[in-house]
Parts: structure tokens; sequence; C-alpha cells
């Protein structure tokens, strides 16, 4: 909900896609230079006690959006510096819990619990989104600020009443990482593991070209004449592609060839956010934007699960913070790029040529991956 009643509040403010742009400029750039600490720290420290660190300065970040836009904020730059600070955070947060579950599931149950964790996920970013469509629509970006912060009481909660059940995991930890060498080896590790170095790269490339939900507003006022609610469900629409998608892969549990499968995904992917430039239907925008999740989340489950299983528990923290660099570096930078090239050929020639871009990205990775291209579970 916050995400896009960021988006549209900006939007409201300055009219300008430049401005959307630095949006992901804001939120990209902490993520870049915080997340090789991040994993570092994840690897060295108790990481249900950091993750209730960094849910508190999310906290504190939602908490303060919602007093400036209460005392009539004008001005973008609050906003940006919010984001970044919550962004700083997540790069913290991130590796902390996803480096937590593989020492939660059984190794035959990690695919399942990849798929369900994106299910309930983007369960909520369907909900999220429609909502905050109609609250924006009523209320203005205030109320979703205040909801957002209070929400936090609950996760924070919830890492409290998390039971270790003699996981050494949540017990142990290891002070002695938190060193420069202890960052060169999770670098190392990862510069020399080929199929890590691929997935990294495809999703970077990917995500950095096709990256058109920060332009979402304009085109839900401008393109679509849907306003403020229909925005709501455009944003969501991604997500109801997701969640069916991974039902359906947590159904099935696990596929053959899944190296192949996620460079499929990918040019799927770019495919549909091509389509989606051109729409000038508003259900057929919603199909398509559909599509773009399903792919993704083909790709993330499979990815997220290569990864995973192929890092040693010890290092997986820092793999994650490094990839966190591609993968959420990746659409961050993407949507300051999306937003720059439309403000010179318009919205829907930017998400074009970036879907066409992705695609090109899926088809040179077919021919160089050779890991990738072969590995299967």
């Amino acid at each position: 909900m916050q995400f896009v009643a960021i988006n549209w509040h900006v939007y409201l403010l300055t009219k300008s896609a430049f401005a959307l742009g630095l949006v992901g400029l804001f939120r990209g750039v902490p993520i870049i230079f915080c997340s090789l600490a991040g994993g570092v720290v994840a690897d060295a420290v108790n990481r249900r006690r950091l993750m209730i660190v960094t849910q508190t300065v999310m906290l504190a970040s939602a908490a303060l959006l919602t007093a400036g836009t209460l005392a009539g904020l004008q001005s973008v730059w609050p906003i940006y510096i919010l984001s970044g600070i919550a962004s700083a955070a997540s790069a913290f947060d991130v590796p902390a819990r996803q480096a937590l579950m593989p020492t939660l599931v059984p190794t035959e149950d990690f695919p399942n619990a990849v798929s369900l964790g994106i299910m309930v996920f983007n369960v909520a970013t369907i909900g999220g989104p429609a909502l905050a469509g109609f609250m924006l629509a009523e209320s203005g970006p205030a109320v979703i600020y205040g909801i957002n912060a209070l929400s936090f009481l609950a996760v924070i909660a919830a890492l409290v009443a998390m039971r270790a059940s003699g996981n050494p995991d949540l017990q142990i930890e290891r002070k002695d990482a938190l060193s420069l060498a202890a960052l060169q080896e999770g670098l190392k590790f990862v510069w020399h593991t080929p199929i890590i170095v691929q997935t990294m790269t495809l999703d970077f490339l990917a995500t950095f070209f096709a990256s058109a939900t920060l332009l979402l507003p304009i085109f839900a006022q401008e393109h679509l004449h849907v306003g403020a609610r229909g925005y709501g469900f455009l944003a969501a629409a991604p997500a109801i592609g997701s969640v069916l998608t991974a039902l359906v892969m947590a159904r099935f549990g696990s596929f053959k060839r899944q190296g192949r499968l996620v460079v499929c995904s990918v040019a799927v992917f770019g495919v549909a956010t091509a389509a989606f430039g051109v729409s000038t239907v508003y259900w057929i925008s919603l199909l398509l934007l559909a599509i773009t999740g399903a792919a993704d989340t083909v790709s993330t489950v499979l990815r997220q699960t290569i990864r995973q299983l192929v890092t040693p528990n010890y290092l997986r923290g820092r793999m994650t913070s490094i990839n966190m660099m591609f993968f959420m570096g990746g659409p961050q930078l993407g949507e300051l790029e999306a937003g720059s090239l439309a403000a010179l050929i318009g919205a829907p020639l930017s998400v074009v040529t970036g879907g066409i871009a992705c695609l090109v990205c899926a088809a040179i990775a077919a021919v160089k991956s050779k890991s990738l291209m072969e590995f299967e579970i």
C-alpha cells in the first residue's frame, strides 16, 4: 500500500515522469551501498534479532511520512529521503530473512516453501494496491502511511514470538564474521559459482529494462483514464498472476530443466511488458500485467531455489546480500531509467523498448549461460 501511495503522491506533487523515476533512484542506491554490509551482518549475528531492528527502522520511516503528510507536505524530498532510509533497512532485513528460510524447512520441501512464501507475500500485494487505490481516492496518502507504520508492530510481535525450537541458526552468533575477510569470502564464492553469476546478471538486466510499475500512475491517469481506483487494480494485477502461479508451482512441487525455465519465463516477462506498453484497453492491460507477475514468479522461485541450494548455510546471508544488488537494485534503477526515458519519448514507448530489451537479454542468456541452461535439481 505504501509503495502505491508514494508513487501516486509524487505524481500528484510533480506531474513528472522523471520525478517518479527518482523514487527508484532513492530506493535503489541505499540497497546497492548497504546490501554487502547487510549480508555480512546477517551471517554474523542472530538473524531474528537483526530483523527486529530493521523492522523498527522501517516503522519509524512510515511514521515520519505520516506526520509530514498530515502537516501539509509540499516537497517530494522528504518522501525520497524516508524511502531511502527504509530501503537501507531492507538491505539488512532481506539477507537475514532469506538466509533464515532454508534452516526452517527440509531441503526437499524448500522449493514449495519459496512458492508459498511468494504466494503469501503476493496475497498482500493484491489486496494492498487495490485497497490503496480506493483510499487514495477518498482520503489521500497520509492514512496509508499511518496504517503501514502500525502494521510493523504485528511483524515485530511475530518475530518476538518466534521460537528457536533448538535451531542453532537462531542461537549462534558469529561476530568473527564481521570483517572485510568475511565479505571477500562471500564475493569469492559468488564469483566462482557460474550459475549464481548468470542468474543474478539475467535478473538485473531483465528488471532494469522492463520496470513498468513506477509509470502506472501515468498510464492510469493519462492513457487508460481510470484514475486512482483503476491505478490500484493495475498495481495489484501482477500480484494476482503471481499468486495463481505460485499456487500451481506449490501444488506440482518441482519442474524439470529449471534453468531453461528461468530463461523462458524472463522472455515471457519481456513480451508481456512490451505488449502492456501499447495497450489502450484497461482489461487487456490488467491481463498483461498479470502475465508479467506470473512469469516473474516462475523466474523468482526457481532462481531463489537454485541459489539457496548451491550455497552453504554459513554463506547464505552474504550471497543473498550480493544478489540484492541485482534483484532489488535492478528494478529500482530501472525505474529511474524508465522515468527518464518516459520524460523524453513518452511512457508507452519507454515501456515497449524496455520489454524488447528484456527479451533480447533472455535470448543472449539462452546462448551464453551454459551452466544455467543445463541446470536441473
